[in-house]
């Protein structure tokens, strides 16, 4: 497998995980991974349903503190990346500027997990309308985030919407949103940001990786090259997870190389 580095992991920093951040990084260890890179979540503002609590905030010092501790303690067994998963909002480009400017982050993705206030991972998203109008707003609700909010290196699990749907990727099709979705692509290259592949998709029961292949190799199409792989693991037991599908994927929608970050600084490394 070609593939060795997972540039998407969470850590009990982040506000869904329990994992302890050592623990990661043994696992990494123990699977062959060169390079690794935490993006802790940073959702300021996240909204959740009636009912439901708790934060995406991130102590940042502390988080980079421990980081730098295990970078030392495992140094010349594997490199660990200094990053951050900013959920976007168009309302907080003041807020991230502020954030992303006070820290010297290796690596940014951006992520749109709130649209429009709701989260498309709790069924209120859905209600009362198609799963079609839904993921027409989210990628609307995307388009507007990269417009507003260019703090970032990557954009995280472009169509993270069609897992949570009810008929999930049945009703859901790149030509189907090709206008939109091909907006969101030109402005990204223009503004020479990535694409992230985001294994999770495959965890989740999807028969792809976000975002989905054709929109890959769109992409491609347009003159992108930015591309990072991450399994958006909270677990160990989920770093790389079926990683050498995503490799086989890249290489199907006509990619020679995946990229890393250091120091917001795409480095490409060869897949074949």
């Amino acid at each position: 497998m070609a593939l060795k580095a997972d540039f998407h992991l969470h850590s009990s920093f982040s506000g869904d995980s329990d994992a302890p951040m050592e623990e990661i990084i043994k696992k990494a260890i123990s699977l062959g991974l060169t390079h690794i890179c935490f993006t802790e979540h940073y959702d300021p503002d996240f909204v959740y349903p009636a009912g439901e609590s708790g934060t995406f905030e991130l102590n940042t010092d502390s988080y980079l503190y421990d980081l730098l501790r295990f970078r030392e303690k495992y140094y010349g067994q594997i490199q660990i990346m200094f990053g951050v998963e900013l959920g976007l909002q168009p309302h907080l480009r003041d807020a991230l500027e502020f954030y992303t400017e006070n820290h010297d982050f290796d690596f940014i993705i951006g992520s749109s997990h709130i649209c429009n206030r709701k989260d498309p991972y709790y069924p209120e998203f859905f209600e009362g309308r198609s799963e079609d109008e839904a993921h027409q707003e989210y990628f609307e609700s995307i388009l507007e985030c990269v417009k507003e909010t260019p703090y970032f290196d990557v954009y995280g699990h472009l169509d993270y919407v069609v897992r949570y749907g009810k008929s999930r990727e049945k009703e859901y099709s790149y030509t189907d949103y090709a206008d939109i979705i091909d907006e969101i692509l030109k402005l990204l290259i223009e503004k020479e940001k990535g694409l992230e592949v985001n294994s999770a998709g495959l965890k989740y029961g999807l028969p792809f990786a976000h975002p989905h292949p054709d929109v890959l190799k769109r992409y491609r199409e347009l003159g992108g090259e930015i591309i990072t792989i991450g399994a958006d693991a909270h677990k160990p037991e989920h770093i790389a997870y079926d990683f050498a599908k995503a490799e086989e994927i890249l290489k199907s929608c006509g990619f020679k190389y995946y990229t890393e970050f250091f120091e917001q600084k795409p480095v490409f490394k060869q897949l074949i």
